[in-house]
């Protein structure tokens, strides 16, 4: 009975009805009728899950134009920008939209980040590499001292969302990572700060570990090949103006570490696993 009353309203009301929901639960509810289906390509249902300054987003991109252009209605922006990344900033960002939940996420490049020796040829490296989505990665030479830091203004995500932020990188012939964790830190709202120890070495079982790095946790490879490894996590109320700071250090070691490639720092909605 519930169901033939849904289906008796107006497709203007059903479409109200989606708009409420979630991305997902609108493709699926597509399924119910066809009235719901037709309701649920309108863009009254598609401009509700995405971002109130979407358009501000996508002007900062060189392919904005063109993205407008090529997407007839807001459920295909929509599909795009959660699809891939677009490249924003003069490509030392990027910004693509969570699928199922339409919550903002952002990378931040190797350019973007205040590396500690980085433009110091000696020690590091910026290159171009096919399978990155920026035009330069950094890579580490050769340094002691590793230092590396972002930020980001929560104020450019989702409001009332839990955010992780990740290290995106590769090791390429990589050395030193297996003498000492790497300290992985995010410094969040009221000098809040949350520092955990990780391997970074993708190379070594676990006879070949150091014993300081036994039980760490090691790097995920992500679905673009490249691997993340979590720095840490953080709730997005909306209401703070203080940056989020995520560092990336080993500096106590005194151990010459090189092969570390950086994509960037990724910042993310959580998924918990139910």
């Amino acid at each position: 009975m519930m169901d033939l009353q849904l289906q008796a309203l107006p497709e203007g009301c059903i479409a109200n009805i989606l708009s409420r929901t979630t991305p997902e639960d609108a493709c699926r509810l597509s399924l119910v009728s066809k009235t719901f289906y037709s309701a649920s390509l309108s863009d009254a249902v598609w401009g509700s899950f995405l971002p109130h300054d979407y358009l501000s987003i996508i002007s900062r991109s060189d392919s904005g134009s063109s993205l407008l252009s090529n997407s007839p209605s807001l459920k295909s922006l929509y599909l795009a920008l959660s699809d891939r990344p677009i490249i924003i900033d003069n490509a030392t960002k990027s910004f693509q939209l969570d699928r199922k939940s339409g919550k903002k996420c952002f990378m931040l490049a190797s350019r973007a980040l205040s590396i500690v020796w980085g433009d110091t040829p000696q020690y590091w490296n910026w290159k171009t590499l096919p399978e990155s989505r920026f035009p330069e990665v950094a890579e580490l030479l050769d340094v002691c001292y590793l230092e590396i830091c972002g930020a980001i203004n929560p104020n450019d995500l989702s409001p009332n969302t839990q955010y992780a932020a990740y290290l995106v990188f590769k090791m390429v012939n990589g050395h030193g990572f297996n003498r000492r964790p790497v300290e992985l830190s995010i410094h969040t709202f009221d000098d809040q700060m949350c520092t955990r120890s990780v391997c970074l070495d993708t190379n070594l079982d676990e006879s070949q570990l150091h014993s300081s790095l036994h039980g760490l946790q090691h790097p995920d490879v992500r679905s673009d090949g490249w691997l993340e490894i979590e720095i840490g996590e953080f709730f997005n109320s909306g209401l703070e103006d203080d940056e989020v700071g995520m560092n990336i250090e080993e500096t106590k070691g005194g151990h010459w570490k090189r092969g570390l490639v950086i994509e960037g720092i990724e910042v993310r909605p959580k998924v918990f696993d139910l």
